[in-house]
């Protein structure tokens, strides 16, 4: 596809190169000059300094013969003014990042009537993030598939706990549970383990169940970490906005920490149920007045990525069970994974993740299965598909054990008039099925790149 991106920051940078990745044919604005020699020099693309909001620049970046327009400028405004102009110019879909908490309420009727494509907002996505790590408290990470039918919970192994040397065939006889085991992270590496695979302590294991099928696997086999039902927040900006709205409807009691008084009061006059403190969430004795040691959760929401790796730690010192970290930085994520902090949020690259999940949509729209959900895991390097199966293939009706599978990709879920199943070898795919796939190749972007003749 050929796509254009006007403004090449850090998301835009992770996006480019994802995309570059991809095969796709990529052209990069920016006003500034050094971004365009950074683009040029380092990823397989094409880069102009230019303006989105001149006409003239847009043109001259193929705009005409654009698939689709992402613009990730720093102004709100900017974009979705790109966004119109670029669709005004033939763009045949266009993406606007739009941060600013005023327009989140009115985003649906903006894409509509401006003839916008997608709107992301990165905070507001993070904040869904955090807001399932506390709902499930037990898991690293956990993602939701067909309207919540179906989850994909991330688990840590403990060493020398029950799991630790167990072989993924023998959990059928120890649990009278329906869960797959789909994809480990061992290291640096992402494996996708069949039934001979012996798990280690400090595995990091991906599995698709129901919800309740999730608790029971908890209880039988993993750390179980209480309800949590008190969270320290540090930091007020705009993700704690969205956060905290959702964690007092969840029955929690918040308490927010952030040192600019203007914006304490602004979060005051939002939230009358949390207990907003203007202090120095840096502070230790701030922290232990504020009852830090004592709560159930900590999210750490400052803008230096530093000191919300800092404050994590304290907290893991203090033992509070569930602690949620914002790096925005890449080059720190797998620092943060080597100290213990395993609860990791970066908006950059959940947005990244939300218009390549768009793109690949839009890119097998006439295929047989259509992407309608796509998750990026294990640092990147899992994948998490869901399709809708739209039209007869030569895979349906044949049971999975029949058909041979990449070695790279995992049928993992099965959702069939809001039946969940967890995938058995006489299962067979049949039409208007969601079906989640856990693949480490980047190349899937359809069912027939998972199945081999």
């Amino acid at each position: 596809m050929n796509i254009l991106i006007i403004g090449c920051g850090k998301a835009g940078s992770i996006l480019t190169q994802t995309l570059c990745k991809e095969g796709h044919d990529i052209t990069v604005m920016d006003v500034d000059s050094e971004v365009v020699t950074n683009v040029i020099d380092n990823f397989d693309a094409q880069a102009i300094e230019g303006n989105g909001l001149i006409v003239k620049n847009l043109l001259e970046a193929g705009v005409e013969s654009a698939n689709v327009v992402i613009a990730m400028t720093e102004s709100d405004e900017t974009n979705i003014m790109c966004c119109m102009m670029a669709r005004r110019l033939g763009a045949r879909h266009s993406i606007a990042r739009v941060r600013n908490p005023m327009f989140s309420e009115q985003i649906v009727f903006m894409r509509e009537e401006l003839d916008i494509s997608m709107m992301i907002n990165p905070e507001y996505q993070t904040a869904n993030e955090i807001a399932r790590m506390l709902r499930y408290p037990n898991a690293l990470h956990v993602e939701s598939f067909a309207g919540g039918r179906m989850e994909l919970a991330e688990l840590r192994v403990t060493p020398d706990g029950v799991m630790d040397g167990l072989m993924l065939s023998a959990l059928p006889t120890k649990l009278k549970l329906r869960f797959l085991v789909c994809a480990v992270m061992r290291g640096e590496e992402c494996l996708i383990p069949d039934g001979s695979f012996v798990l280690h302590g400090g595995d990091r294991i991906y599995i698709t169940a129901a919800h309740s099928d999730l608790s029971k696997f908890y209880k039988q086999f993993g750390d179980v970490k209480n309800r949590i039902r008190s969270v320290l927040i540090v930091g007020g900006g705009k993700i704690s906005f969205y956060l905290v709205r959702q964690l007092l409807e969840l029955g929690m009691q918040v308490t927010i920490i952030e040192q600019d008084m203007k914006r304490c009061e602004q979060l005051s006059d939002w939230f009358s149920k949390a207990e907003v403190i203007c202090a120095d969430g840096t502070d230790q004795n701030v922290l232990l007045e504020e009852g830090l040691a004592d709560a159930d959760a900590c999210i750490t929401l400052t803008g230096i990525d530093e000191e919300n790796i800092i404050l994590s730690l304290y907290a893991k010192k203090l033992g509070v069970d569930k602690i949620v970290t914002k790096i925005n930085r890449t080059s720190l994520l797998p620092i943060s994974d080597s100290v213990g902090l395993e609860n990791v949020v970066s908006p950059k690259n959940t947005t990244a993740a939300l218009i390549l999940q768009y793109i690949r949509a839009k890119e097998n729209s006439e295929s047989i299965a259509d992407i309608n959900s796509l998750y990026r895991l294990a640092d990147e390097k899992l994948e998490a598909i869901e399709f809708i199966i739209r039209k007869n293939a030569k895979y349906i009706g044949v049971p999975l054990k029949q058909l041979k599978t990449s070695r790279y990709s995992l049928i993992a879920g099965i959702i069939r008039n809001n039946k969940r199943i967890i995938p058995a070898g006489d299962d067979c795919l049949k039409l208007n099925d969601s079906v989640i796939v856990v693949t480490t190749s980047q190349k899937v972007s359809s069912l027939d790149d998972v199945f081999q003749d």
